[in-house]
């Protein structure tokens, strides 16, 4: 199945019922799908916007808070409006467990990041069952190892995403996607590693979650990416830079997000995460963040 539509993970029914509550149906009709919905600007002014629905959080941004209390800090997401998370570390919940209070607080689980040896090895099924315990639809490769780092091993990263693709398919899951960092957009012996990945999986099984932040930090332009390699890229994260080059709140940084998200919509887009690193205050960010993306037209 179409991992693009396919986001419920299996469980999208209740979730796609909570998410059209209080919206009109022009907007529900966006929602539905994933696309962006149309704020009906006049000539020449901005008239899209991000649907609700696809505007998430990776939790990796709230690590602290989680550890503190998991369901409080859910709690606290769910509030400011957040519809969907990345998981990123259980925080010693069993995938069942954060799946009652994801539940409980109406917060819908999209992906799951899982380490690449843990999916190469003997503990590829039990991950994919976590998928579908979560209600997730997509497994996430967070990194690679240094030792990959070369157009050699990227061609084996390539050859095992294909693999595990093919398994979270047959487990009725959507493509394994791949998280990328600065140093994955690196040139070596005349080779870009990240374009090895892209263009040695197979689209029907492999896709990207592109951390836009990274891929701005390593000289590549996400923009770009969306055109020459359309429906490749089911999933963002959305982190902002500092004019040092830090990270920063969505929204309060150097990177234009209005020109870049021009052409999610090519590049299969239907989950746009907010990610921070490091975040002094993880609420503070999240509330600033959300209120960027919610308030966006391009």
């Amino acid at each position: 199945m179409d991992d693009a539509v396919r986001t419920d993970g299996g469980g999208g029914g209740d979730w796609g019922r909570r998410a059209l509550l209080g919206t009109s149906l022009g907007l529900a009709a966006g929602l539905a799908t994933g696309a962006p919905a149309w704020a009906g600007g006049g000539p020449g002014r901005p008239c899209r916007r991000l649907p609700r629905g696809g505007i998430g959080m990776h939790l990796y941004t709230m690590r602290a808070a989680l550890a503190q209390d998991f369901l409080g800090t859910l709690e606290r997401l769910a509030a400011i409006g957040y519809a969907t998370v990345g998981v990123s570390g259980r925080h010693g919940h069993t995938a069942d467990a954060v799946r009652r209070m994801l539940d409980g607080v109406r917060l819908k689980a999209v992906l799951e990041h899982v380490a690449y040896d843990v999916l190469r090895g003997p503990g590829l099924g039990q991950a994919l069952a976590d998928l579908h315990t979560l209600g997730a639809a997509w497994p996430v490769v967070p990194s690679l190892p240094g030792a990959l780092h070369s157009p050699a091993g990227f061609r084996e990263a390539a050859r095992e995403f294909n693999r595990i693709g093919r398994a979270a398919r047959d487990a009725g899951l959507g493509r394994l996607l791949f998280h990328n960092h600065g140093s994955d957009h690196v040139v070596v012996d005349g080779v870009n590693l990240y374009d090895v990945l892209v263009t040695e999986t197979d689209p029907d099984l492999v896709g990207f979650e592109l951390d836009v932040y990274w891929a701005v930090k390593g000289g590549a332009k996400p923009g770009s990416y969306f055109v020459r390699h359309p429906g490749r890229f089911p999933a963002l994260h959305v982190k902002d830079m500092a004019a040092d080059g830090d990270f920063a709140d969505v929204g309060s940084g150097t990177l234009d997000f209005a020109a870049m998200f021009d052409h999610a919509r090519r590049g299969g887009v239907r989950q746009w995460l907010v990610e921070h690193d490091n975040p002094t205050d993880p609420f503070a960010t999240a509330r600033n963040s959300y209120r960027y993306l919610a308030g966006l037209r391009y």
